[in-house]
């Protein structure tokens, strides 16, 4: 049973990465954050509008 919970637990927080990046935020950051707060982390990242695309040309200045 607990290595069920572990391999549910990793595999959330791989698709939270993913989430994550699908709303331009660090994909690492938040695969980090899932490991803590698993559910809770799904939960916000469903909640959170997705953030503006960054321009690279205009970073250059």
């Amino acid at each position: 049973m607990e290595d069920q919970f572990f391999v549910g637990w990793g595999t959330l927080t791989l698709i939270n990465a993913g989430l994550a990046q699908g709303k331009n935020r660090s994909g690492l950051h938040w695969f980090f954050i899932s490991f803590f707060l698993g559910p809770i982390a799904t939960l916000a990242l469903v909640i959170l509008e997705k953030m503006p695309e960054e321009d690279e040309n205009n970073n250059a200045e």
